[in-house]
This record gives C-alpha cells, sequence and structure tokens, in this order.
C-alpha cells in the first residue's frame, strides 16, 4: 500500500525534524518541511493510526501505528478507558522520537519501491 508508505515519510519528517536538518545539502529543506508539517501534528497522527491499525501485521503499518502512537500522546486522554495507557505508552516512545522519525522514513522508502 503506497499511501501507508507515503505517511510514513510525512510522519517520520515531523518526528524526526530535529535530526534531519543536520543532514547536508538536503537537511535544511527537509527539516523545514517537517516544522511546516508539524502544524497537522493531529490530523497527521489520527491518520497514521487509523491506517495502522488497519494494516498492522504488515512492517509499514506497525510503523504508522507506532507513530501515530507517538504523534497522538497529548490528545489521547479524551479516550475513556484505553486513553490513559496509550498516552502512556506514547510518552515513553517520545523518548524515541527521533529514531522513530528515521525509521519510518526509511520504511517509507522502502515500501515505495
Amino acid at each position: 500500500m503506497e499511501w501507508l508508505a507515503i505517511m510514513n515519510i510525512i510522519g517520520g519528517l515531523v518526528l524526526a525534524v530535529g535530526i534531519i536538518g543536520a543532514l547536508p545539502g538536503i537537511g535544511k529543506f527537509l527539516a523545514k518541511a517537517g516544522k511546516f508539517l508539524g502544524g497537522f501534528q493531529i490530523i497527521i497522527g489520527i491518520i497514521m493510526f487509523i491506517f495502522g491499525l488497519l494494516d498492522l501485521f504488515s512492517l509499514q503499518g506497525f510503523v504508522a501505528f507506532v507513530v501515530g502512537v507517538v504523534l497522538l500522546t497529548g490528545v489521547f486522554y479524551v479516550i475513556p478507558f484505553l486513553g490513559k495507557y496509550l498516552e502512556k505508552f506514547g510518552k515513553w516512545l517520545g523518548g524515541f522520537q527521533g529514531i522513530i522519525g528515521i525509521i519510518a522514513i526509511i520504511v517509507g522508502l522502502i515500501g515505495l519501491f
């Protein structure tokens, strides 16, 4: 599913915005794109969370789910019952935000080819 690969690249850019700027040449452009996309973090997170759940047992789907959880960490408190557990899981994963973002970009690029 190439939409999922594209969403993994977009979500990865949002998560890795602090790291991606260090790339020579194209890093500044990618960091700008990641900062711009960061304004749509909730929307991107919802899309990735849902599509990741729908295709959870593939690599693209699992990565999309994890990226969606990290992007939606601050919003999970509104979900009854599971919300507090998802929020704790998202906060723990937030410590690996840059690494998860780089992995999402790589998995997304692999999924396009």
